[in-house]
């Protein structure tokens, strides 16, 4: 029986100024794309700067859409990415007609492994999509590398990594043609539904713009704010409906404030969780290397092969004392549709397997109070020390 106060894997952290924000654009009347919108697109670039453009989506998933139609993907084409994360970092190459080639994942970090991606390379590869797992780059000297040897797009799927930094660069304001973030209601920061795609190339920018909302060729937030009569439009291209509505930037403006004080909160809680479990039959999540930032978004944890419960059982009696779990992730050439599209079988890719035949996501958001993280720590040590 799960207890009344159930400890959830995951909660947004929203306070009275994202409140007032959001009533504020309820009281407005303007509810859709608008000056809001466009605001937190500015502030948004001024955060990463190195001249950044900032695009507000409806999601991460039309982000990555929209970055691939960008840079030229289309039918017929492959584009690398790992199994190892989300279906919708695949299905967005699929939208276009186009084939993901998974590489699989180095087990010390759960990003995609670099030393296998250029055997994955063929004369049909246009692109390669980074995931940085649970907010910790992913090796992107190698990969940007890879990709001017080869002369493919770089997209980066960074849903959870804000403020992640590699080099000392925040992820967003490397030299990839995009990055694309998430702010689902469980991300490190949250507008319920939500994304940002950010680049430094103009035209790509102009190009995402322009198929973000139907392929309309005046930016929205131009003509339906301008003063002046902006009846006339014209559709260059057959876009989608990607646009962000005022609503959840007036969420975004105040969640981006915030942003280095969520981080250091679940650094605190990773650290905790650390010195706590390091003796038990498990393995710990990567640390960011050379003092960069890990957003922990998740924490997630590998039963040993010494842990006398296996990982099902062990989530089974987490919930049993109240606490919720996940798994990140199941592997996608172990779902249906990729594994019968592909042909895939599940030895292919041995290190996503075995990572995910052990992992467990324990619960890691900035409102957890200490007593909350004792509890987590305590059913733990007590599952795996009977």
């Amino acid at each position: 029986m799960i207890e009344r106060n159930f400890l959830p894997f995951a909660l947004p952290d929203i306070s009275d100024e994202e409140i007032q924000e959001v009533i504020d654009s309820l009281q407005s009347g303007w509810l859709t794309t608008g000056i809001k919108t466009k605001q937190f697109e500015q502030e948004f670039a001024q955060f990463l700067g190195r001249n950044v453009e900032a695009i507000a989506i409806n999601s991460a998933t039309s982000g990555l859409h929209l970055a691939l139609e960008a840079v030229g993907v289309s039918s017929g084409d492959e584009v690398i990415t790992t199994p190892y994360t989300f279906t919708a970092t695949a299905e967005v190459i699929r939208y276009l007609g186009a084939n993901p080639v998974f590489v699989d994942i180095d087990t010390r970090t759960f990003n995609i492994d670099t030393n296998k991606i250029e055997q994955a390379i063929t004369p049909k590869t246009q692109a390669i999509i980074p995931v940085h797992f649970g907010g910790l780059s992913c090796d992107m000297n190698s990969i940007l590398e890879i990709a001017k040897t080869h002369n493919l797009a770089v997209i980066e799927d960074a849903a959870h990594a804000i403020p992640t930094t590699y080099d000392g660069n925040l992820i967003g304001s490397l030299d990839s043609d995009a990055t694309v973030y998430s702010f689902y209601a469980t991300k490190p920061i949250a507008t319920g539904e939500g994304g940002m795609l950010v680049t430094r190339n103009s035209d790509i920018a102009q190009r995402c713009r322009t198929m973000r909302l139907h392929g309309i060729s005046r930016d929205a937030f131009d003509r339906y704010t301008s003063t002046k009569p902006s009846w006339y439009y014209e559709v260059v291209a057959p876009g989608f409906k990607y646009n962000m509505t005022d609503i959840a930037a007036s969420l975004g403006i105040h969640q981006l404030k915030k942003v280095w004080k969520f981080q250091e909160k679940r650094a605190q809680i990773a650290q905790y969780y650390n010195s706590q479990l390091s003796t038990l039959p498990l393995l710990l999540p990567p640390q960011a290397p050379n003092d960069n930032l890990h957003s922990w978004h998740l924490y997630v944890i590998r039963l040993d092969e010494t842990a006398n419960i296996s990982r099902d059982e062990f989530i089974q009696q987490m919930t049993s004392q109240g606490i919720g779990c996940s798994v990140h992730y199941i592997p996608l050439h172990l779902h249906p549709y990729w594994r019968d599209t592909y042909g895939l079988k599940p030895e292919d890719y041995p290190q996503s397997l075995a990572t995910h035949q052990k992992a467990v996501s324990l619960p890691i958001y900035t409102k957890m109070n200490q007593d909350d993280q004792e509890r987590v720590v305590k059913s733990v040590k007590e599952i795996l020390l009977k």
